[in-house]
């Protein structure tokens, strides 16, 4: 059997901004300080001119940004999740989102899997912090292909979008022939009945292997890709519900605020159903390897699985 591809959302993320470059002039790069980190130094390297390293003041950067948007040109900011989402909230709400700009955020390093920079860069609270600013698109690749369309589709949307990239490798699950992205639509990746597990991020490939694990204990399990968090696909989730009867979110990002209460927000009002919500139990990371650390918190297949038996009991 061959061996999956791997490959990390960040780097997806600079290579889609070379790929996009390439089509369009008017793309434009910011970073703070991070060009290595963040990717941002692979568009650097093909269109010098473009990008512009704003140092480590990252609400400068995002009010940069807003002006630049304002001459028709379509700058994309980039910076860790931590710095874009909480850092520079001021400027993100008062000079993207209030007067609605043609704004792109990059932000990369989302989540426990940054591993061991530790607590203050593991940023789970970046999904809650966006979703709360009106027209903010936030969204959330599963891996390099869907990432890669990510961008395109944010270049291509007129306003302000939230795209978390992730520091780890993850496993490929998309094929690139015949994929396409659209924002505001999940997608079904496995068809089930006894129960439907939403995830988003580098939680959609544990889904995939929970699946499969609960397939021979003889659950049906449905499981759906939620790329974008905002907005949300109700249809979709309203139909998993209908369906399955029991909902599983999973997401690495705080319980609160994220995918799992935009998926609970949805069905208190339209279809109550049981939901579970799988991510960081409102508390802090904490430094170590990624991989250990997504396990501890329950960010993985096995601890899916359990859920999902104990629902279906």
């Amino acid at each position: 059997m061959a061996e999956v591809k791997k490959i990390a959302t960040r780097d997806s993320y600079g290579n889609a901004l070379v790929e996009l470059g390439k089509e369009h002039a008017d793309l434009i790069v910011f970073d703070a300080d991070l060009a290595g980190a963040t990717k941002t130094g692979i568009f650097k390297k093909a269109y010098p001119e473009r990008h512009f390293n704003c140092g480590i003041a990252e609400g400068n950067m995002m009010a940069a940004a807003a002006g630049a948007s304002t001459m028709g040109l379509v700058p994309f900011a980039s910076t860790f999740a931590m710095f874009a989402a909480g850092r520079a909230f001021e400027q993100i709400r008062n000079s993207i989102g209030y007067p609605h700009l043609n704004v792109k955020i990059g932000a990369t390093h989302g989540g426990i899997s940054v591993g061991e920079d530790g607590a203050s860069h593991q940023c789970c609270e970046d999904f809650a912090l966006m979703r709360t600013i009106p027209g903010m698109v936030v969204m959330s690749p599963a891996d390099d292909v869907e990432a890669r369309a990510m961008v395109k589709a944010a270049y291509e949307h007129v306003g302000p979008v939230y795209m978390r990239f992730g520091r780890s490798a993850v496993p490929v699950c998309h094929q690139e022939e015949g994929y396409t992205f659209r924002i505001g639509k999940g997608e079904v990746l496995q068809d089930g009945t006894d129960v439907a597990i939403i995830a988003n991020g580098l939680l959609v490939a544990e889904a995939i292997e929970a699946g499969k694990a609960l397939k021979e204990l003889g659950i049906s399990a449905q499981i759906i890709n939620m790329a974008t968090i905002k907005p949300l696909d109700e249809e979709l989730v309203l139909s998993a519900a209908r369906g399955c009867g029991k909902i599983i979110t999973c997401e690495e990002h705080n319980i609160l605020g994220g995918l799992g209460e935009a998926v609970c927000g949805l069905l208190s009002e339209k279809y109550p159903v049981p939901v579970r919500r799988i991510g960081v139990n409102d508390e802090f990371g904490h430094s170590g390897p990624a991989a250990a650390l997504l396990k501890q918190f329950g960010l993985c297949a096995e601890h899916i699985v359990e859920v999902a038996k104990d629902m279906c009991r």
